[in-house]
């Protein structure tokens, strides 16, 4: 058996204004123990922390015997739980997923207000037992006080109907960061069953993390919803992690649609970066699935999993308005699939509103993810691959974006690795942007676009952004792929601008209201696809003076050429139409 450690009011000391560094990634909550019930948390969560102070080691636990259900759990909640009506206190509780357990307590019985007028922590002390589940029946339950458990081998907290009241920043009890603690780093819990809990945080100042689990082997939790804006200022409302690389978890239907208030209009002000996340879990190296969960707008990122050890499967779900990026994730051949991102609110605190954002990993994945933004800001991008994001496909992934500021789609940044986007479309009707930027790199690592159609009347500013592709890598390849840019209001935009050398065109088509292809690097060519303006006056290609042998063959070229002064121009059964 694990070492089960469960002190009371023993957490973690520190700062509370560093749970998470936007840059790192580091995450706070845990670090070392010093047993002291008013201790904050330190935010550069290691996991390396050691037991030094006073906590309660359960060397001798509460004697149960494994068939015996404590305070007499309920047949109608014990059936609810996969058992048959015959079901009696001499069977072992089964969970319907087939999870089993030694004891079931039913809370109301073991003496948990239902009502909303006690806390319960009290009772969730005395009830505290490895192999045992909490059965919360229909009702509220009030919780003013962290409850933490950790070093167990299998754990479960069930509600059926049941819904968690907090008690507001003023009048929570000790370090105001959780209502449930479940395994640390460094004593992890083993199997871990959290579900079917709604979490009232409607009144003012209210909000805190509900669950905070740290697992070796198998989390599952499901069915969480958290109603009421994050305004207290302190951690957001879910942490989950896999200590085990071999460790799987599942977050189901983890649902905080209402987002969070930035910590500075909080009563926490001055004690925190920010203000809430959303879902984090960047300390995992297991695999963990988030599975249709749904995020409103928080201040310091909604879903935010980068750690680059472990996997991160998004499967559906909604992520909505959240500050720094909704969807963020790192790890190895992590997956974002068949989920919506929406911004269409930018609060004055809101700097970077970026859709999904990939880093510090190998072979990450975003697939068939419905993106619109409707608030734009040249830092919001829609897809954003960073520097830390060693290789990635981008696939059947829709992008719409519309708004009277400047806003990119997918942005490849300078020192990304290999980058390849299949199929897609990008529909770009912001003020000015790059549907499709490739920024300026030395890196050989090449991005190949296949299949993907970029449209819509995009607007012009004073600093440019007029190209529907804008290309500054050597070696990439593009095929079939379409550029529409007719222009907002009659202005000049262009369909692909290429600075970077020795990149492939084929099968393309190009229109736009100024030049659909503009040249400037050496060595690119153009190969059996379509350049036309929209304009009549002005030529299909343009190639800047000083690059060096561009080659133009088998293509349809409306009005000519526009040669600037290139060198070793090459042209080849070429169709001027």
């Amino acid at each position: 058996m694990r070492n089960a450690v469960h002190g009371d009011g023993c957490d973690e000391t520190g700062t509370s204004n560093a749970d998470t560094d936007s840059t790192t990634g580091l995450s706070a909550g845990n670090g070392d123990v010093n047993g002291t019930r008013n201790g904050t948390e330190i935010g550069i969560g290691a996991g390396t922390g050691t037991g030094t102070g006073t906590e309660i080691q359960n060397k001798n636990p509460p004697t149960r015997s494994r068939r015996t259900f404590l305070q007499g759990a309920s047949i109608a909640g014990i059936a609810a739980l996969g058992l048959g009506a015959g079901a009696t206190g001499s069977a072992t509780a089964v969970h319907e997923n087939g999870e089993d357990f030694d004891n079931v307590v039913n809370m109301v019985d073991a003496g948990a207000d239902p009502t909303g007028q006690e806390s319960i922590t009290p009772v969730l002390e005395s009830v505290r037992a490895d192999n045992t589940m909490l059965l919360f029946p229909e009702g509220e339950y009030y919780i003013d006080e962290q409850f933490r458990f950790t070093g167990f081998e299998k754990f479960g907290i069930v509600g059926d109907g049941a819904t968690l009241v907090p008690a507001n920043y003023h009048d929570f009890d000790g370090p105001q960061f959780r209502l449930f603690r479940l395994g640390v780093s460094y004593n992890p819990g083993g199997n871990l069953l959290f579900e079917g809990i709604d979490v009232d945080q409607t009144a003012p100042d209210t909000g805190i993390r509900v669950i905070e689990a740290t697992i070796a082997d198998q989390l599952e939790v499901r069915d969480v919803t958290v109603r009421g804006e994050h305004d207290s200022g302190t951690w957001g409302p879910g942490m989950f992690a896999m200590t085990d690389p071999n460790g799987e978890g599942i977050v189901e239907r983890f649902r905080a649609p209402d987002g969070g208030m930035h910590a500075d209009r909080t009563p926490n002000a001055g004690n925190i970066w920010r203000g809430p996340i959303g879902i984090e879990a960047n300390t995992n190296v297991g695999h963990i699935e988030f599975k249709d969960c749904e995020l409103g707008g928080f201040p310091d990122n909604g879903l935010y999993a980068i750690n680059e050890e472990g996997s991160i499967y998004v499967n559906g779900g909604e992520f909505r308005n959240s500050n720094g990026a909704n969807v963020r994730v790192g790890g190895q051949g992590s997956v974002v699939r068949g989920a919506t991102v929406e911004i269409d609110r930018t609060r004055s605190y809101d700097n970077s509103q970026r859709a999904v954002r990939l880093e510090n990993g190998d072979e990450l994945h975003v697939d068939n993810v419905d993106i619109s933004i409707t608030s734009t800001q040249p830092t919001s991008h829609a897809v954003s691959v960073m520097n830390t994001c060693h290789s990635s496909r981008i696939e059947n992934t829709s992008i719409e974006i519309s708004g009277d500021e400047v806003n990119h789609g997918i942005v490849v940044s300078p020192d990304a690795g290999y980058t390849h986007v299949y199929g897609g479309n990008i529909v770009h009707e912001a003020a000015g942007g790059y549907p499709f930027w490739i920024r300026d790199s030395d890196k050989d690592d090449q991005v190949l676009v296949e299949l993907l159609d970029i449209s819509g009347e995009a607007g012009v500013t004073g600093a440019g952004f007029r190209d529907g592709i804008r290309c500054g890598r050597n070696g990439c390849r593009f095929s079939n792929v379409s550029v529409d840019q007719p222009g907002r209001n009659g202005v000049d935009r262009n369909g692909i601008y290429l600075a970077g050398d020795d990149t492939t065109l084929y099968r393309c088509t190009f229109r736009a209201s100024q030049y659909p292809y503009i040249d400037n690097g050496s060595g690119n060519l153009l190969r059996n696809s379509t350049a036309e303006s929209h304009n009549s006056n002005l030529e299909g290609v343009r190639l800047y003076p000083g690059i060096d042998s561009p080659a133009l063959r088998v293509n349809e070229i409306g009005n000519g050429i526009d040669d600037l002064g290139a060198s070793n121009v090459v042209t080849w059964r070429n169709t001027i139409v």
